[in-house]
């Protein structure tokens, strides 16, 4: 795997104004294949939109998904000293020995779905800083953490899932939907991984000490995901850059995936069109962040579990949705009357 091609936020933000775009003429061939499956029109739904999209990115007219991959970040997060998490922050390290031994719920969905599965931990033993008393972390750190992920995509890769671990990063994700997208600290926050009303209310005030510690973050995706993120968070917007520069399609998993994701598009329009929204989360405030950044999701399973579970299951609606845009006879080569 090649090193990152950028040192600062700077250069950072010029990678992203050079992304590479879908291939056009893919498109159009996926489009014209399409028209003449032996189906109705349109009688796959969203799957032959989907299977089109794929295509454009993977710039072949009839493409076929052989190595997926699921890429898991962890970090731990200052601003859990708040009490704002239900579970102690020995949880995330923990949580990836499981992943390592294949005892977690993402496991058992690569296994399911032949993806293969990546985990990196980031500094677990040292938590970014608290970012209600300043920025969570310094650019040097940020980098470091983005270019963490962009070094973990696989170039042999052919659809990607960005998953997460970190005790306090549904507290980090909504202090970055709200810098991003405004409105009070209390309609973006939510019950994370089981806090009680008290918790709730805590959540919220922890937010709102963050973006008044952190003034630059509000509007800018790089300054939110420095002074409001994790570094886990920071490593799934790596990965997700890293997988445009390859061509590779995303699924975003939840709520914390889609904040981090958020600070792309925030920083560079259309960053994020080589992405679907694997799934709706049960964390309340991921609807409305799948609406700011365009996203209609595929699944809506009431799943909260983060690790890449969610987008990990829509591996199954894109194979499916690509196996029958590229398996399917057409009318001609099967004979069939195309009326």
């Amino acid at each position: 795997m090649s090193n990152a091609p950028f040192h600062t936020l700077v250069e950072f933000k010029a990678v992203l104004k050079a992304q590479p775009q879908a291939n056009c003429d893919a498109l159009k061939a996926a489009q014209d294949r399409n028209g003449q499956l032996t189906k109705p029109p349109g009688a796959l739904g969203r799957l032959e939109d989907v299977a089109i999209w794929y295509a454009g990115w993977r710039g072949q007219a009839a493409p076929v998904i052989k190595s997926p991959q699921a890429v898991v970040f962890a970090g731990n997060h200052g601003v859990a000293a708040q009490g704002v998490s239900a579970f102690p922050p020995e949880v995330t390290a923990q949580m990836v020995l499981n992943f390592q031994h294949g005892g977690a719920a993402i496991n058992q969905m690569c296994k399911t779905f032949g993806a293969n599965l990546t985990v990196r931990g980031l500094d677990l033993d040292t938590p970014t800083d608290d970012f209600t008393k300043g920025p969570a972390m310094s650019e040097a750190g940020v980098i470091a953490a983005l270019q963490t992920g962009w070094n973990a995509v696989d170039k042999g890769t052919d659809l990607l899932v960005a998953g997460e671990m970190g005790i306090g990063n549904t507290t980090s994700a909504a202090a970055i939907a709200c810098a991003l997208f405004g409105g009070n600290a209390e309609e973006w926050v939510g019950r994370g991984t089981g806090v009680t009303d008290d918790g709730l209310a805590l959540k919220a005030r922890v937010v709102s000490e963050g973006l008044a510690a952190n003034p630059s973050a509000a509007g800018n995706g790089l300054e939110a995901l420095r002074c409001l993120g994790g570094r886990e968070l920071a490593a799934m917007a790596g990965a997700i850059a890293s997988a445009r520069a390859k061509s590779i399609p995303v699924i975003l998993d939840g709520f914390i995936c889609s904040a981090a994701a958020a600070c792309l598009e925030n920083t560079q329009k259309g960053a994020l069109d080589h992405t679907v929204a694997g799934h709706l989360s049960a964390e309340g405030a991921h609807a409305k962040v799948l609406k700011n950044i365009g996203k209609d999701p595929l699944l809506s399973l009431g799943l909260r579990l983060g690790e890449g579970s969610g987008a990990a299951l829509a591996i199954g609606i894109l194979q499916g949705a690509v196996a029958c845009h590229s398996g399917m006879a057409t009318f001609a080569e099967a004979g069939v009357t195309d009326v």
